[in-house]
């Protein structure tokens, strides 16, 4: 727990605060929404993002221009007299005259939402919420849309709300790729640890309900001067009051949590623990430190179990890091394959023959099929963005990411205690960028999880046999788990500069295997 900030929590105020957690009735309800409304509002948003440094807005930016030009072209070709019109209008007498979402709509549409939803600032979380109520009121069934809500309620704070989308998406589908079911039951139980971190303060400091009720921002204005003062006695009944107000006026989760570290920060500091960086200053009635040990130990478990959802072992089931060199030792003189995950490997019946390589290394979403696709599975290398086949036993786990600190909370929510001896450390996280040093200027598509994988083999040079199995860089279309089909395949012109690398290479290509060694 490091030193408190000297920071106020924000007082809601009616127009803006959110009714109790049980009762966000207007978030956790669809509210029926045009597209035309929606659309109006995308383009309105559009028109406020200007050039800057947040990534995360260009790239919000980009995502409204193609929605908005592909809405353009579709009203035009609608116009024009197309047989199928891909953007339509009821016709008249109906119940309306509201756009109807089309296929070709829709990709675009959730993919503002996903960027809005990215950039995490409020008018942004607002806008995701719009396009979900849109998407929802036309499509009740949308599996894309409702993930989407929960996770831009969960964002906004609004967990009651978040869990009861989360449940819609699980029941809509068979495949729980994303972990959704362990995210929902982390959710409740970091609920329930919160309110029982609270209760604890509650009963403890029976002074502190002469506060409740209180403008939050007094309360902690007044607590802090208080415990500047070294007046912690009266200090502490106010700050309790103000987290208690938070609580019951349903202010979003995040911002409890944020006024929880402060104020255990600040107990810290008075306790005079080891390493708070404070000390009693002659202070009295500094609580029991027992307590607040077990207070910080629920508010631990609270954060933990909402980032991931409960583990039984959180040493993740004694895994071990793998560094690139041990990698390298542990894969050196073996036989390789790699197996693509395309219609060409699934409806072949090379299973026997791939099991009898020495290491299977499988990509993502991949699906088995023994008799076309071998049942052994030695490493997994996959995407961080993603959950597929995280809880299938393998060897080796090779997870690839760009950007470390996505790549590290991956890890942390997403691995599945038991199901991997080694993981790859930092030295693997990115091959071609970190350890090929290959920037956008040579190479400027983000390298697949496939290509990554591929380079490094590529690049240690220390295997007997290399080869790709069904490699046809999706010609023959994909073969995935269920949940993973509907997913986009990889754009053309990486996977065009993909193959150009590996032809060059290949020592020799047959309808079925491309062996680079």
């Amino acid at each position: 727990m490091t030193k408190a900030r000297t920071r106020w929590p924000r007082q809601r105020d009616a127009e803006d605060s959110l009714p109790p957690e049980g009762g966000t009735t207007h978030l956790a309800t669809v509210q029926p929404t045009e597209l035309e409304t929606c659309l109006r509002a995308c383009a309105a948003h559009s028109g406020k993002l200007v050039a800057g440094l947040d990534r995360r807005r260009t790239a919000l930016a980009e995502a409204l221009r193609n929605l908005l030009a592909t809405h353009a072209g579709m009203e035009q070709t609608s116009s024009g007299g197309s047989p199928i019109p891909l953007l339509r209008r009821t016709a008249k007498g109906g119940s309306g005259s509201a756009l109807v979402l089309g296929d070709k709509l829709l990709d675009p549409l959730l993919a503002v939402g996903n960027k809005a939803l990215d950039c995490g600032y409020e008018d942004e979380l607002k806008l995701a919420i719009l396009i979900t109520d849109t998407v929802l009121t036309q499509r009740k069934r949308s599996r894309a849309g409702w993930r989407l809500r929960a996770r831009t309620l969960e964002a906004m704070g609004a967990e009651t709300a978040a869990v009861e989308a989360y449940e819609h998406y699980l029941d809509l589908t068979d495949e729980d790729g994303f972990g959704v079911a362990a995210k929902t039951a982390g959710l409740r139980v970091g609920a329930e640890r919160q309110s029982e971190l609270l209760r604890k303060l509650e009963r403890d400091c029976p002074e502190a309900a002469a506060f409740v009720g209180r403008s939050v921002t007094d309360s902690w204005a007044e607590g802090l001067e208080l415990h500047g003062r070294g007046a912690w006695n009266e200090a502490r009944p106010r700050l309790i009051g103000a987290l208690l107000t938070q609580e019951r006026a349903g202010a979003p989760v995040p911002e409890i949590q944020e006024a929880l570290a402060q104020y255990l920060g600040l107990a810290l500091e008075v306790s005079g623990a080891a390493g708070s960086g404070g000390s009693t200053r002659g202070n009295t009635g500094t609580g029991d430190l027992a307590l607040l040990t077990d207070l910080i130990a629920l508010y631990a478990e609270q954060r933990r179990t909402r980032m991931r959802g409960p583990i039984a072992d959180p040493t993740f089931g004694g895994v071990e890091w793998t560094t690139l060199g041990e990698f390298r030792n542990r894969i050196a003189g073996k036989s390789i394959c790699l197996i693509a995950n395309s219609q060409r490997v699934g409806t072949g019946s090379m299973g026997a023959e791939i099991d009898a390589y020495d290491l299977v290394v499988r990509f993502n979403s991949y699906k088995i099929d023994p008799s076309a696709t071998g049942k052994r599975t030695d490493i997994h290398a996959t995407i961080h963005k993603h959950g597929f086949n995280w809880d299938q036993k393998v060897h080796t786990r090779l997870v690839f990411g760009g950007t470390s600190g996505d790549w590290k909370y991956s890890l942390r929510n997403r691995l599945v205690p038991g199901a991997q001896q080694y993981l790859g450390d930092e030295s693997l996280r990115w091959p071609l960028r970190d350890i090929g040093k290959v920037g956008a200027d040579v190479w400027p598509a983000i390298p697949t999880s496939g290509f990554n994988m591929l380079w490094l083999l590529d690049f240690l040079d220390v295997s007997t046999q290399l080869d790709l199995i069904g490699f046809d860089f999706y010609e023959s279309g994909a073969y995935r788990l269920p949940a993973a089909m509907k997913m986009p395949i990889t754009s053309v012109h990486e996977y065009t500069s993909e193959k150009a690398w590996v032809m060059e290479r290949a020592q020799s290509v047959t309808d079925m295997r491309i062996r680079l060694r």
